[in-house]
């Protein structure tokens, strides 16, 4: 669907502005290259796809169907928190992103950043390694980028 824009246009021979109606809603052409809206809405399902896959990981370690994990109910309180936490707020903001909404990309941005720090602060509750941090960080910058460019767009 195009954008709606107001065009004043001047009036015909002989009226005024009141009496032609002088503003009238038309259809904009579609700029030519590269639509920013349409990558970022890509963007935002593909990784809605990769966080879905992270939320399932930490459920199947909550109910104990990860292969070679160590029993759930065994792990420090503060390791369960984490889990559950994450079990839930990366589902969550996996639905939010495949629908495209801002209220989902808050909450992937709140989800990303608070493993960041969870694993940078306290390795012992969230353990990552350096390519899964850098690959979330890659992810959060494109993620910016491809946003800044969509807002960038003229419509």
């Amino acid at each position: 669907m195009r954008p709606l824009s107001k065009v004043r246009t001047p009036p015909r021979t002989g009226m005024t502005l009141a009496e032609d109606g002088g503003d009238r809603i038309e259809r904009n052409p579609q700029p030519q290259g590269a639509r920013w809206d349409v990558v970022l809405v890509w963007l935002m399902r593909i990784v809605a796809v990769i966080w879905m896959i992270k939320g399932l990981s930490a459920w199947a370690e909550i109910l104990g169907a990860r292969p070679g994990a160590p029993p759930f109910e065994g792990a420090p309180v503060g390791r369960q928190a984490v889990i559950i936490y994450f079990g839930v707020i990366d589902l969550l903001a996996a639905v939010g992103l495949w629908l495209a909404t801002a209220w989902g990309g808050v909450v992937w941005l709140l989800a990303a950043t608070s493993a960041f720090v969870l694993a940078l602060l306290t390795p012992q509750l969230l353990p990552m390694s350096l390519p899964n941090l850098a690959f979330d960080g890659t992810i959060v910058l494109l993620y910016f980028t491809v946003s800044w460019l969509a807002s960038r767009e003229i419509r």
